[in-house]
């Protein structure tokens, strides 16, 4: 369903995990980010997606390779994939796959393609790399922490920052690699805030916002969590309870992330 529109952004957002798929139109591309979840869901962006096509290119990045963004791959075989190197080499594409079997066996679901891991097109392997598609520039900034192959990307001219499973209102920082990682990518986050003009930021699961106090606010949340995590006595979760309305859904993560941290730091 659409959850944020404005211009030549669309936003759909998912039921579940609030997970998002941003799409940008241009005068000669469009790009899209991770097409999930269910049938129903990605059919309402593929028919999106034809009405707009015309004779314009279709761009996927895919922010990571978690099995919920990568879950949608099947249904657009015409687009362009962009992604990390890391993503190409993650030694665990099957486990990926087999992740979206399991997932679909469970809930009796039917898919009218076959659900497979993305071959990547345009690899990114640097930093600060750019790329130039019709009449936009893309940046892009590898951002490791959540899972080691996850990539921010800015669109321009028009200030979209897309940040993946990064800088979410629903989600506290899910640390699914390292810990110092996570630490680096948020002042990365901070650094792209600083340096480009954003107004649009898109994260993975939860709400789009174009207001820069608020993008803000999710970069600090997320530095004070990340300090805190180590020497947490409880405080912090209850913090993240106040704060997160389904965090009992999320509380092993927490837990998780704690583990994380002070195994790193030991």
């Amino acid at each position: 369903m659409f959850h944020f529109q404005e211009n030549n952004i669309t936003v759909f957002q998912s039921s579940l995990y609030m997970t998002s798929t941003a799409i940008i139109q241009s005068n000669d591309v469009i790009i899209m980010t991770d097409p999930n979840w269910l049938p129903g869901e990605i059919q309402e962006i593929r028919n999106f997606i034809n009405e707009h096509l015309d004779n314009k290119e279709l761009y996927i990045i895919y922010t990571h390779s978690d099995y919920d963004h990568v879950i949608g791959s099947g249904a657009f075989p015409e687009a362009k994939v962009i992604a990390t190197e890391e993503f190409i080499n993650n030694p665990d594409k099957e486990e990926i796959v087999q992740k979206m079997y399991e997932f679909d066996q469970k809930y009796y679901i039917d898919r009218n393609y076959v659900p497979t891991y993305p071959v990547v097109d345009i690899p990114i392997v640097k930093n600060g790399e750019s790329k130039n598609l019709g009449d936009l520039s893309l940046t892009f900034y590898k951002a490791p922490g959540h899972t080691n192959d996850s990539l921010f990307t800015i669109i321009e001219p028009y200030g979209i920052f897309l940040s993946g499973d990064y800088l979410s209102d629903v989600e506290f920082p899910f640390i699914f690699s390292k810990y110092e990682d996570y630490v680096d990518t948020i002042e990365r986050a901070s650094y792209i805030l600083n340096h480009f003009n954003i107004n649009y930021l898109i994260p993975g699961h939860g709400s789009t916002t174009t207001k820069k106090e608020e993008m803000l606010n999710r970069i600090s949340f997320s530095k004070n969590y990340l300090q805190q995590l180590i020497h947490d006595n409880g405080d912090l979760e209850t913090k993240c309870r106040s704060k997160f309305r389904f965090f009992e859904g999320m509380k092993s993560i927490h837990y998780d992330n704690k583990r994380i941290a002070i195994e790193e730091k030991v």
